[in-house]
């Protein structure tokens, strides 16, 4: 089981079973805030809709090709950060995250972020990590742009969002970037 202290305040950690119902609170809490930018929200209506998820999560961590976990702040739930998968022959990832409202503006997601960087060069040996935002998510975007990612450019109409188009914004950190900050 995949378990990550981050500081003393922030624990990354996969989420079992048992979680389903503390997440599903936090989500369904965070219900317009995660809408906003999310494109699964309306899919999630009960803590069973996690079940299935929950599996797929565990078996990406065991098939080696990434995760998902839960960000403890406190010992709370707060949100969720992982690798999307991992690209062995490019020893590339990509990192995707949200935070509840309530708990924005604490430095949490820079940590977390910056623990699950750490992780790529030093425990997975990999060369870049990737983050996509949507553009006009600025707090998301504030994020690598704090770390020192490197903007690459915008794909245009990228993500569907329930009845629009966004356009997304690609940054990236290579192992040789990190290791010069």
């Amino acid at each position: 089981m995949f378990s990550y202290k981050v500081d003393e305040e922030i624990v990354l950690r996969l989420l079992e079973q048992a979680d389903a119902a503390p997440f599903f609170a936090v989500v369904d809490r965070n219900r317009a805030h995660l809408r906003e930018w999310l494109p699964w929200v309306d899919n999630m209506n009960k803590p069973e809709d996690y079940q299935p998820v929950l599996a797929a999560w565990r078996k990406q961590f065991a098939e080696e090709n990434g995760f998902q976990a839960g960000i403890f702040y406190k010992g709370k739930i707060a949100g969720m950060i992982g690798f999307h998968g991992i690209d062995r022959a490019n020893r590339s990832t990509e990192i995707g995250y949200w935070l509840a409202k309530e708990y924005e503006g604490r430095g949490i997601m820079t940590r977390a972020c910056r623990a699950l960087i750490d992780y790529a060069f030093h425990h997975l040996d990999l060369h870049r990590v990737v983050i996509r935002c949507a553009t006009e998510n600025r707090k998301s975007r504030a994020v690598p742009e704090r770390l020192g990612f490197v903007h690459e450019g915008t794909l245009r109409d990228a993500q569907w969002l329930y009845d629009h188009f966004v356009d997304v914004e690609i940054y990236s950190l290579l192992k040789t970037d990190a290791s010069k900050s």
